[in-house]
């Protein structure tokens, strides 16, 4: 049972490099735990359980953990960065219809849930394709 525990051990770490999907690796560990068992006991479905349970435990327990260190975080781009920020209303915004707002220095497209009359200070909600939605600011 040993060299077939070898085996399985080289194909999933192979596996898990060329995908990198952080799911053959925990059965990498398991088969470990398994090929060392392969040097005491020679049943077979012992070593085949503690493969396959001790993988599925380690994957539930340690993925998510795993995932939010190697993920990356989203850094903010010129564009997200004025989510948030005051601006001035260049041109009326009408319900839903498209105006003009002053942000950061930059004229954009906005529209807001409420007509804005121009020279209005409103905030900056959220991005939707390249254009902004606005509210109304409040002091």
């Amino acid at each position: 049972m040993f060299y077939f525990w070898l085996v399985l051990i080289i194909f999933l770490g192979i596996l898990e490099a060329i995908t990198i999907n952080l799911v053959s690796i925990w059965f990498v560990i398991s088969g470990l735990c398994s090929l060392i068992l392969s040097f005491f006991t020679d049943n077979f479905v012992l070593q085949f359980g503690i493969f396959v349970v001790g993988g599925i435990i380690l994957m539930l327990l340690t993925k998510e953990n795993i995932e939010k260190k190697l993920l990356k975080r989203k850094e903010k781009t010129n564009l997200d960065r004025v989510i948030g920020m005051k601006g001035i209303v260049t041109e009326e915004i009408k319900k839903m219809e498209v105006g003009e707002v002053k942000v950061d220095g930059k004229r954009w497209s906005a529209i807001s849930s409420k007509n804005l009359p121009k020279g209005s200070t409103v905030k900056v909600l959220k991005m939707k394709g390249v254009k902004l939605e606005v509210e109304e600011w409040e002091e």
